[in-house]
């Protein structure tokens, strides 16, 4: 059995982007940033979100059914540092500005990408839960930076010309 700080050291040298993902409902709107997204496939296009339960708003993640997956452009470090903070909920969205696409769940208006989904399923794997997600609306905003996270900071991917 491997040990979990030999995982999360392993993990640490798999760069990921850097994503807010957020939902909205009765209670209000919540979002966090996380690093563990993925595709899962594009026919139907369906992308998957890992959220530790014991986030504060796990529970709202659960009950509203619907998300955004805001993937960070370079310059919104200060965005991802919020959304990973104490701050209150309410406190995180005064940062960046926020609209709305299909399902109601937040988006970030300069995000480089936005995905926006409704959960199709819950899957609850160890301290985390699983979302499968099936996308019902992108909305791209033309930035060439990414902010990645690789080794326990953040760094920026652009595109490169290739002669």
């Amino acid at each position: 059995m491997v040990e979990a700080t030999d995982f999360r050291d392993a993990m640490s040298l798999l760069t990921s982007a850097v994503s807010v993902i957020t939902t909205t409902g009765m209670s209000g709107r919540f979002g966090f940033t996380a690093s563990a997204v993925c595709s899962v496939t594009d026919t139907p296009p369906t992308l998957l979100v890992c959220m530790n339960r014991a986030s504060s708003s796990h529970v709202h993640f659960v009950d509203n059914k619907i998300l955004s997956v805001n993937v960070l452009s370079a310059d919104h470090q200060h965005i991802s540092k919020a959304f990973s903070s104490k701050l209150s909920p309410e406190e995180r969205f005064k940062h960046g500005a926020w609209s709305e696409l299909e399902t109601g769940a937040p988006v970030l208006d300069d995000a480089l990408v936005n995905f926006d989904c409704e959960i199709d399923q819950i899957q609850e794997v160890g301290t985390h839960t699983i979302f499968i997600c099936r996308i019902v609306a992108v909305q791209q905003s033309g930035h060439d930076q990414s902010l990645v996270y690789f080794n326990r900071a953040y760094h920026q991917v652009g595109q490169t010309e290739v002669a």
